[in-house]
């Protein structure tokens, strides 16, 4: 008893980090759900026909690319990439479209990712 008195605040500090951890890793857990949700309902709405809803799931996927980790961007790149024909170009298709918007997107990224690694191999 007199060791919980003592630690009080060093105990409720450390309940209270461990509580938010767990809380901003289960945010992100939900945020990369929701991003797969997303894409997979995009995926059958295009392959059903539904053009006009999935050209809005299409939107919302391209504003929300920029802030995708590579992981996420990798998922869809290969998600994407057994629906379609890589060597045939097929700009009505938006399944087509969004792989090819990942797969550049991708592709930026490897470059600012190699001049980084450059940089540091220069450095002292």
């Amino acid at each position: 008893m007199r060791f919980l008195r003592r630690n009080r605040y060093f105990l409720i500090f450390s309940v209270l980090l461990l509580f938010c951890g767990v809380m901003v890793l289960r945010q992100i857990e939900n945020n990369h759900s929701a991003h797969t949700d997303l894409r997979e309902a995009f995926i059958l709405l295009q392959t059903k026909g539904y053009k006009n809803e999935a050209q809005r799931l299409f939107q919302r996927l391209l504003a929300e690319l920029e802030e995708l980790p590579n992981k996420a961007l990798t998922e869809d790149f290969q998600r994407t990439l057994t629906l379609i024909d890589p060597a045939k170009q097929d700009a009505e298709n938006l399944i087509w479209k969004y792989h090819w918007t990942v797969s550049n997107e991708l592709e930026k990224r490897s470059e600012s990712t190699l001049a980084k690694a450059l940089k540091l191999a220069h450095e002292p």
